[in-house]
């Protein structure tokens, strides 16, 4: 059975949420992501392979080594999903923003 992988599963899990964070930072090897978490080697294997299946990681081949490089433009998926609630909340923010401003000018007008 051949199992579809999406972006949102890449970030469902705060293993491979921390994975993406430190390869934000730097492209690393897999000893390298394996030496910062308190779990086994083959753990990190897996939440990469999971990454790479989404299309948030590719695996670049440098000499002997194999270097995880983030794919940070395949997150772009999440922010469109995000951003009709980010539009719905910063309207209300707005809309409070307005009527604390009204209620303030008016209690410093009753003085």
């Amino acid at each position: 059975m051949d199992t579809r992988r999406d972006v949102f599963q890449a970030i469902s899990d705060p293993t491979r949420r921390n994975i993406i964070t430190m390869l934000s930072l730097k492209p690393q090897n897999l000893n390298a992501l394996a030496g910062q978490f308190q779990t086994t080697r083959q753990a990190i294997s897996l939440h990469v392979k999971i990454l790479v299946e989404c299309g948030v990681v590719v695996m670049d081949q440098q000499g002997r080594e194999r270097y995880c490089n983030l794919q940070a433009r395949k997150l772009a998926e999440v922010d469109k999903w995000i951003e009709p609630f980010r539009n719905s909340w910063e309207r209300k923010f707005s809309r409070l923003d307005s009527l604390l401003a009204k209620k303030i000018k008016q209690k410093g007008n009753a003085r």
